[in-house]
């Protein structure tokens, strides 16, 4: 296995440990905190990472297939979660900080399935 492709690994692993981190903690308790917005960033910081590394590996040739949709889509939501849940906290309004995490899990579901389609594609090759 190419090393680029083990760090990619790397990074998206830690991008799930971090954004599960953030998602459930803040499910659990129902309401936003700042600490949330720590892992909500480390997550998205490693899975931009992550995705570098892959399209280092891919190079050019972008293969638009079902994985490469999600994974992108993925990201999309999660940087758009990320930034919105920052302004929510910077803006401090109760309702929001109390129903937020309905569209945390929404978008954490969203980023599972690449990540678990490139699990399963990389263990049968």
């Amino acid at each position: 296995m190419p090393t680029i492709v083990k760090f990619a690994i790397i990074y998206f692993t830690l991008a799930l440990l971090f954004y599960s981190i953030g998602v459930w903690a803040e499910r659990l308790i129902r309401t936003l905190k700042p600490w949330h917005l720590v892992f909500f960033w480390l997550g998205l910081v490693a899975d931009t990472l992550g995705t570098i590394y892959v399209k280092a590996q891919v190079g050019e040739t972008l293969i638009f297939n079902f994985h490469t949709i999600m994974g992108v889509l993925g990201l999309f939501l999660m940087g758009v979660h990320t930034i919105w849940a920052t302004y929510i906290v910077i803006n401090g309004d109760p309702k929001q900080l109390t129903t937020f995490h309905r569209f945390s899990l929404f978008v954490w579901l969203v980023w599972l399935v690449p990540y678990f389609t490139g699990l399963f594609s990389g263990m049968t090759r």
